[in-house]
């Protein structure tokens, strides 16, 4: 495990986030699957959530139960080990329906 601070990881998990909302804000799920080079980043953008939330300790994880640990760190998983068959449907929704509800967990762990 790195030497990193764990609450440095909860922050790029919050930069990554708020980076998928910029990008996609103003954008239609017709636009974004149009769109190969918003897609590769944003896909990015999950892969350091994922990696961010895999290097968080288990007893922090434990401590912060309420979050989707497993659920961030197996999307990574998904996007770099399955690329070829990534369903952007589902990463669609992800980001509209699984990503804000992080946020204020998230905020509060670093005001803790």
């Amino acid at each position: 495990m790195s030497s990193r601070d764990w609450r440095l990881r909860i922050q790029d998990i919050l930069l990554a986030i708020q980076s998928i909302q910029q990008r996609t804000t103003d954008t239609d799920f017709d636009e974004f699957a149009a769109d190969e080079t918003m897609i590769k980043a944003v896909l990015y953008d999950f892969i350091v959530i994922g990696e961010a939330s895999a290097s968080i300790p288990l007893e922090q994880q434990v401590r912060y139960s309420q979050l989707p640990w497993r659920s961030m760190k197996d999307m990574r998983n998904v996007v770099a080990h399955e690329y070829f068959q990534i369903d952007l449907p589902t990463v669609w929704r992800t980001i509209h329906r699984s990503l804000p509800p992080l946020i204020e967990p998230l905020q509060a762990i670093l005001e803790a």
